[in-house]
């Protein structure tokens, strides 16, 4: 992992500006990125739905399944419809699928983080970053009637740190990768 890791620095780092630059505009322009992020959900599951209707129906050839991916599709393009009409039942919704997200990536952390920890120094940083994380999506079951915009401006908080701490993992995997060339050999202890 710590190889592949290695290699990948600068995504990892990349991965940490996108959340700091989202972060920075979420702090400045809450209201906009709760809209922006209900119209980007509903175009993107009204599209999918599209292509998923096509692709049921398209080539099928006796094929006794398609119905499953019909009706998926349906579904698609009506969740997609009900977002535009009722965006804010879907801001409920998306904060439980962020919230869903963010505890699922921490626990991916920090568990990649305890497989490194043999290997790097500074595994710590990613600890953090998984732990903030799995915190985050707690707190967002916790209140999520609290109101969307307290809870989008949580959300660019979380980006900032998470995006700071990614930057600083991915110059400590840079190093590292500089002073172990033949690649992974694990950390004296």
């Amino acid at each position: 992992m710590i190889d592949v890791l290695t290699r990948n620095w600068g995504w990892v780092a990349m991965r940490g500006v996108v959340a700091l630059l989202f972060g920075l505009l979420t702090m400045f322009q809450p209201a906009i990125t709760v809209a922006a992020l209900v119209l980007l959900f509903a175009a993107y599951a009204f599209v999918d739905g599209i292509l998923m209707v096509v692709s049921a129906i398209a080539h099928r050839r006796g094929e006794p399944r398609w119905v499953a991916l019909l009706l998926g599709g349906l579904a698609g393009i009506a969740v997609g419809a009900v977002t535009m009409v009722a965006p804010n039942l879907t801001v409920v919704a998306l904060l439980a699928v962020i919230a869903t997200w963010a505890i699922i990536t921490g626990i991916a952390e920090v568990v990649a983080a305890i497989r490194l920890r043999k290997v790097i120094t500074g595994e710590w940083l990613f600890v953090v970053a998984g732990v903030l994380a799995v915190a985050f999506g707690l707190m967002l079951f916790a209140a999520p009637a609290e109101g969307a915009l307290a809870l989008v401006l949580w959300i660019g908080a979380y980006a900032m740190v998470t995006g700071a701490l990614l930057i600083a993992f991915a110059f400590r995997l840079r190093s590292w990768g500089r002073e172990h060339p033949g690649g992974m050999a694990p950390r004296p202890a």
